[in-house]
């Protein structure tokens, strides 16, 4: 009994200590935000990530990549040895802060010359729409946010009421208006990614854009004035020719194209099975039963082809079309052994 009730102190004591430390470092990151003088501190201490003209700077091991994390001494020591200006360093946008409260930045050093920085950091610039999906669960989601902050303050660098420069807060959270004071912040478009299922089969999908054999949940942009149900029945209809009969929230997750997305997942039900393509917008579209689903989640990524053919292969764990997929594996076991 005295040791349930030792137990039950613990966890609430770890939980207590984990929101306090959540709080924490969200409180500090509002501050960076809000306050220059601060973001500066921090910018003498801080780790980067860095881009090459919104290239990323990746290293390859095997088949897989990862960022480096640059150290501030590290880039002050690569600009001297550049003679760049030190100063840049505040071109740089925030992204987060580690456990131990240092901060990360991205910087673009698109000025300097690429092949040189390379070799500076053993690693290579490339595209991040290619290397994303064979890119770890930490490392995805911190370049896809970094790319589409870059990304957006490079393509709003005017005012759109009065045409005039705007300027960069030092974290990058906004920009200001030279002329008038107004302020504009990052934006994303919603975006529903939706696996459409029927019966004891979900259907996935492929454009030609994709990897040889890498298929994949439904997704399509919000038109203006849509809900999230609208929008999931309207690119279903229009991609694969089917009714929806019933549309369910699952969850969200940031992706950095085509500019900066909020991919809402969503789960759905449709009335038959007979699919027809829309070869504009698809290369191909099958069902799958559960086995074979299951398969799919258990290859490794840009398989090799079996007499000719690329199996069907799935986006990366960390990806929230691989989590509605195994969602929905999980699932479909359970109601087969009547749970």
């Amino acid at each position: 009994m005295f040791r349930g009730i030792l137990n039950i102190h613990l966890i609430a004591s770890t939980c207590t200590r984990r929101c306090s430390s959540y709080v924490k470092h969200t409180r500090y990151l509002f501050d960076l935000k809000e306050n220059d003088e601060a973001c500066r501190q921090a910018l003498k201490s801080g780790s980067f990530y860095l881009f090459h003209n919104l290239l990323p700077l990746v290293r390859k091991s095997d088949a897989h990549f990862s960022a480096p994390v640059i150290s501030a001494q590290e880039l002050q020591q690569t600009l001297r040895r550049h003679g760049q200006d030190e100063q840049k360093i505040e071109d740089s946008v925030l992204l987060s802060c580690s456990q131990s409260s240092n901060a990360e930045f991205a910087l673009d050093l698109g000025w300097m010359e690429k092949g040189s920085l390379e070799k500076d950091y053993d690693g290579t610039f490339t595209n991040l729409a290619k290397t994303l999906v064979l890119l770890d669960g930490r490392n995805g989601p911190v370049l896809a946010q970094a790319q589409a902050l870059l990304r957006w303050h490079e393509t709003h660098q005017f005012c759109g009421k009065t045409g005039q420069p705007t300027e960069k807060n030092l974290s990058g959270s906004k920009r200001v208006c030279s002329t008038n004071g107004m302020v504009y912040y990052p934006q994303m478009c919603p975006v529903v990614i939706t696996l459409v299922s029927y019966k004891n089969h979900c259907l996935l999908a492929r454009q030609e854009s994709f990897p040889a054999g890498m298929y994949t949940a439904l997704s399509g942009f919000c038109d203006i004035g849509e809900t999230l149900e609208e929008t999931v029945r309207r690119e279903v209809a229009e991609e694969v020719g089917l009714q929806v009969e019933s549309v369910r929230y699952f969850g969200s997750q940031h992706w950095p194209f085509p500019s900066s997305s909020l991919m809402v997942g969503c789960h759905a039900t449709v009335q038959h099975n007979k699919i027809n393509v829309n070869r504009s917008e698809l290369e191909d579209a099958r069902w799958l039963s559960l086995e074979e689903t299951e398969e799919a989640l258990q290859r490794n990524i840009l398989l090799k082809p079996e007499n000719g053919i690329v199996p069907v292969w799935l986006p990366p764990t960390w990806t929230i079309a691989h989590t509605l997929i195994h969602a929905w594996t999980q699932k479909q076991k359970a109601h087969s052994n009547g749970e």
